[in-house]
């Protein structure tokens, strides 16, 4: 227990050493922080320059709650919890490997680092979006995880900010659920894969932006604002009950697996869920939901 103890306490003296580095050494092209920045600013940017709701005001509805969310759950909740809880994940999954005389090296199918580093980068890059599309479908089809998701859809105007609003359980799941099939084919380096993050979050605000882009052709491989906003859509569709368009990144899994939805151009269409009217609007009351959910 000792061990674990430790691990947390590590774990959070690291993290913080981290941060302070991403705030004060600026010199270094994977700096998280300012690049997270830069992307907000471009994405924000092309949102002023070409609204596809050209009545939505440049600081809409809940804008600063979303700026907000985005630092808060990209940087403050991993010093929270989940730096803490992944490395402790981690070693209690070395620990039960090693009472079968297992390692880590003994399950993994390959090491990327042996493979052309573009190969091992789209490796980890189509796995790693695969189960986050699967995690996503999980928290729409699941009462409880849905509850949890709730924060997510409860955005009323879509823009760039809106992308990192969700619930601190929602990370929990998806490194819970993305940890072992990425330590499966391992040996990733981690500043390489600052190149997928960037790539996925750029994405990921792009597909929030009030941007009527759909990327012609590559609209079947890529996750865009014309096909994201009907996930957001109030009005499910007629054949699931669930809700469509799963893709983070990608929209092919959902032309694959069949949960694809864009019947007409959606740009004016209400967002949101079945009495969101009722949710709660401000930040503590929704990180504290559905744990002080109150049943009407």
């Amino acid at each position: 227990m000792d061990k674990y103890i430790n691990i947390i306490q590590d774990s959070y003296s690291g993290y913080w050493r981290y941060l302070k580095y991403e705030l004060i050494s600026i010199n270094h092209w994977d700096n998280y922080f300012y690049g997270l920045i830069v992307i907000s600013l471009m994405v924000w940017g092309l949102e002023i320059t070409f609204p596809w709701r050209k009545n939505q005001p440049i600081f809409r509805k809940d804008f600063w709650l979303d700026t907000f969310y985005m630092f808060f759950n990209f940087f403050l909740l991993n010093l929270i919890v989940l730096i803490a809880l992944s490395n402790t994940a981690e070693e209690i999954f070395n620990d039960i490997l090693a009472i079968f005389g297992l390692s880590i090296e003994n399950i993994q199918l390959f090491n990327v680092n042996k493979l052309p580093k573009a190969v091992g980068l789209f490796i980890f890059f189509i796995v790693s979006d695969f189960i986050q599309w699967n995690t996503h479908r999980l928290l729409h089809r699941f009462p409880l995880l849905w509850d949890f998701h709730k924060v997510h859809h409860s955005i009323k105007e879509m823009g760039f900010a809106a992308h990192l609003r969700y619930h601190w359980m929602e990370p929990v799941l998806y490194k819970s659920l993305l940890y072992l099939p990425i330590a499966i084919i391992g040996g990733f380096n981690v500043q390489d894969v600052v190149l997928v993050h960037f790539f996925a979050i750029t994405i990921g605000h792009l597909n929030h932006a009030n941007l009527g882009w759909n990327y012609g052709p590559l609209k079947y491989i890529l996750n865009n604002p014309k096909m994201h906003i009907w996930h957001h859509a109030k009005e499910l569709p007629p054949n699931s009950i669930y809700g469509s368009n799963y893709g983070i990144t990608l929209s092919i899994w959902d032309y694959l697996f069949k949960t694809d939805y864009i019947p007409y151009n959606g740009r004016d269409i209400e967002l949101g869920f079945e009495e969101d009217e009722k949710f709660p609007k401000h930040f503590i009351d929704q990180e504290l939901y559905p744990l002080n959910k109150k049943d009407k």
